[in-house]
């Protein structure tokens, strides 16, 4: 009966420790995709090609001037890219305003974001559920892969905790 006692400790004990390692959400490395083409914009009208990241854990959020829960992530958001860029994270933030710049660059005056904005399309968007609702935000890795997508507000700790995770991880060879 002790030696049923101490296997069962035992075996929570090691779930315990597994479950505090993997974050639930990420993608396992071989399970992810690569990232589809998604339509950005700079500020002089020029494409932003997310591929050029590569070698960067990218943290993309999708996000609107409107948006309650965008406004309350971006200082999140903001002190992830403080606090990581050096280790090889980039933030970026794709507005969905349907003005775009009309709207971005007086809200990008006001609230001093520390990371690059962009443009984005709702189609782009669409495709990681941005049809919705947002905020939205795509996890990806160093070999340009998808590891996670997040529709709607994000648990920030948690969140980081999948950010320190990809930083941890080498790139992928991949022949694409």
């Amino acid at each position: 009966m002790l030696r049923n006692i101490v296997i069962g400790i035992v075996l929570t004990a090691a779930f315990l420790t597994l479950a505090a390692d993997a974050p639930a959400d990420l993608t396992t490395a071989a399970s992810r995709k690569p990232l589809p083409e998604v339509a950005l914009t700079d500020s002089n009208g020029e494409p932003v090609h997310l591929a050029s990241y590569k070698g960067h854990v990218v943290l993309l959020d999708f996000w609107a001037t409107w948006c309650e829960g965008c406004k309350e992530e971006i200082p999140w958001f903001m002190e992830f890219q403080d606090k990581y860029n050096k280790t090889g994270l980039t933030v970026v933030g794709a507005s969905l305003d349907d003005d775009g710049w009309k709207s971005v660059k007086p809200y990008l005056q006001e609230h001093k974001i520390n990371y690059r904005i962009v443009i984005g399309t709702f189609e782009s968007a669409k495709q990681f559920g941005a049809d919705k609702g947002m905020p939205v935000s795509v996890l990806i890795d160093r070999s340009g892969r998808i590891a996670d997508v997040h529709p709607g507000m994000v648990d920030k700790d948690a969140f980081e905790h999948e950010i320190q995770t990809l930083l941890k991880e080498a790139p992928k060879k991949t022949s694409n």
